[in-house]
């Protein structure tokens, strides 16, 4: 089995800034893509950013100059930096991962973390 740990999620003031970590751990033979959603109450899940196993990283545009994702392949960890951050950040965010578990593995697993509160507001 896999597991997914997050923290660094918190009360902010408008401007202010998070940052978000997740780590992974359990039977992982090979990350494909590791990353976060978000889940404002009653809207849909919604990408934030996300790394491919070739190290591409990738922004939704409503985070792009604001948030930066870094990842550390050695502890299977990606963390979130969140800046300038406004009202419309505030969120349950979640960690995602896509893996193969095994070398001889033909499907990719996906898993998601617990989610972590992000809140912006004065």
């Amino acid at each position: 089995q896999v597991q997914l740990v997050e923290s660094g999620g918190g009360l902010v003031q408008p401007g202010g800034s998070l940052r978000l970590s997740c780590a992974a751990s359990g039977s992982i033979f090979s990350i494909n893509t590791i990353g976060w959603y978000r889940q404002a109450p009653g809207k849909q899940r919604e990408l934030v950013a996300f790394v491919t196993s070739g190290g591409s990283t990738n922004y939704a545009n409503f985070v792009k100059g604001r948030f930066t994702m870094s990842r550390d392949n050695a502890k299977n960890t990606v963390n979130l930096q969140m800046n300038s951050l406004k009202p419309e950040d505030t969120a349950v965010y979640y960690c995602y991962l896509k893996i193969k578990s095994r070398p001889d593995a033909f499907n990719f697993e996906d898993y998601w973390g617990q989610g972590t509160q992000v809140t912006v507001s004065s």
